[in-house]
């Protein structure tokens, strides 16, 4: 079995996706930290790899890949089956869907809230937690009536917004108004193969 490298930071929820979805896949990874404290996603070898200088990046047998939900559907692709990504049209539309609210309205929401919270990062906090309120709302409404994002199974639409959303209380918003969204973290918990990060909420 080819190994898998994966360029990590552990506190990142993005480099977490990449993580779980390889541990529910039951396909190993070779961590190798980035010391971004130190600048090393900033230059050589990081930047030669991805000259967008982020991470994380995946390694595959010459295979080199930067950004989680790319991550994620090249996993889904080469080591999964079709329950985590289908390949008929309308399926994979719904799943990128999800994707897509992964890199934006999460991004910018509960994800940038963190960055300011713990990390320090020069944002503006008040539209991030405006953009966390909006996005919680709104997936709280789809998953008062699904149990899941997407196709009412397990995707890496799950993988790709769990993260962040789970780790909203870093960025100063509760998850306690939205029962609906606690409910589905504990179901993708639940998952065999399933590991968890430092702060990931914590069901009651």
């Amino acid at each position: 079995m080819a190994e898998l490298k994966l360029h990590d930071l552990e506190p990142s929820g993005n480099c977490y996706k990449v993580r779980l979805f390889c541990a529910l896949l039951g396909r190993p990874l070779n961590l190798e930290p980035v010391d971004l404290m130190g600048g090393a996603h900033k230059r050589s070898p990081f930047v030669d790899k991805n000259p967008f200088g982020q991470i994380p990046v995946l390694e595959d047998s010459g295979v080199v890949l930067r950004n989680s939900q790319a991550i994620l559907v090249y996993l889904a692709r080469k080591y999964g089956d079709e329950s985590w990504l289908p390949i008929d049209a309308t399926g994979m539309g719904e799943v990128m869907t999800w994707l897509m609210t992964a890199e934006n309205e999460i991004a910018r929401g509960p994800a940038d809230a963190r960055l300011h919270d713990k990390f320090g990062f020069k944002l503006d906090v008040h539209q991030a937690r405006e953009n966390a309120a909006h996005i919680l709302g709104l997936m709280e409404e789809h998953l008062a009536k699904n149990n899941w994002l997407a196709l009412g199974r397990p995707t890496i639409a799950d993988i790709a917004c769990m993260p962040y959303v789970a780790l909203s209380h870093e960025g100063g918003i509760s998850l306690e108004p939205f029962p609906a969204i606690r409910a589905w973290i504990t179901r993708i918990k639940a998952l065999p193969g399933f590991i968890s990060m430092p702060a990931l909420w914590d069901a009651p």
